[in-house]
């Protein structure tokens, strides 16, 4: 049996962010995972959906949410193959989770370009919930291969 750990719910995200590949999205995917168990899947569905706010993260909270009947996952980790942008931290703040995973960076459009310092106004995971936990990193050159990928094609 496969270890569950970071690289395996990782991977899990990134089938998610191939799927939106698949469908002319840009790819980006998320699991939602509490006690070692994927409760959530999601992809990018902006295309799709006709609609900006359609994220992968957005998605899979969602979706997160209504399979448990909750309104706050603070025993939640999220797994998400490219920093989360400011819309999204926002979802993931007011969901309380717990713990956030994230591979690729995105200087273009992620969190951290946006706030006053590199690293969140002085505190670590900052804009997520203060409790929240942060890793960055994770499989990060598979996950900005697959983005690189998408925008080759797209020029």
């Amino acid at each position: 049996m496969e270890l569950l750990n970071d690289e395996y719910f990782m991977r899990e995200a990134l089938k998610q962010a191939e799927l939106a590949f698949e469908k002319d999205e840009v790819p980006v995917g998320a699991v939602v995972v509490i006690n070692n168990k994927i409760i959530a899947r999601a992809h990018n569905q902006v295309e799709l959906l006709n609609d900006s706010t359609a994220h992968a993260e957005i998605l899979a909270l969602t979706s997160a949410y209504q399979s448990l009947g909750a309104k706050y996952l603070p025993e939640a980790t999220l797994y998400v193959t490219l920093e989360p942008c400011l819309m999204c931290c926002g979802a993931i703040y007011w969901g309380k989770i717990g713990r956030i995973v994230y591979g690729a960076s995105d200087e273009k459009n992620g969190y951290r370009k946006f706030i006053s310092s590199p690293e969140g106004g002085g505190r670590e995971g900052a804009p997520f919930h203060p409790k929240a936990e942060l890793v960055k990193g994770i499989l990060e050159n598979d996950c900005a291969f697959l983005m690189r990928s998408f925008f080759k094609n797209k020029r």
